[in-house]
């Protein structure tokens, strides 16, 4: 059954040009560029699939997404931050490897 948050939240992340952010150094400047090209480039996967695969393995609702440089400077790679609440209301936020949808970190 399809999730109706997920719905709601990409026509919310397509109508908003402040909600999904790359940074490629160390600071938080928005370069959504470089995300765009990062996607045409096949080094992340669509925000869409990535969505689908955490909705199943980490429950509750997706308030906020970020695409953003993680890891050590030796490894950095694309990564997804999604703020989820989860069902006993409490905000996490879980790192998403953007090339593989691999969840990295998972803080409560």
């Amino acid at each position: 059954m399809p999730n109706p948050y997920l719905h709601r939240l990409l026509a919310l992340l397509l109508a908003s040009t402040t909600s999904l952010a790359a940074a490629d150094r160390y600071d938080d400047r928005y370069d959504h560029d470089r995300a765009r090209h990062a996607l045409e480039r096949g080094e992340v996967r669509p925000l869409a699939e990535i969505l689908q695969r955490v909705a199943a393995r980490v429950p509750g609702e997706v308030v906020g997404v970020e695409l953003e440089r993680w890891g050590r400077s030796d490894e950095r790679r694309w990564a997804y931050e999604l703020e989820i609440i989860a069902p006993n209301g409490r905000l996490r936020e879980v790192y998403i490897d953007a090339a593989t949808g691999e969840i990295l970190e998972e803080d409560d």
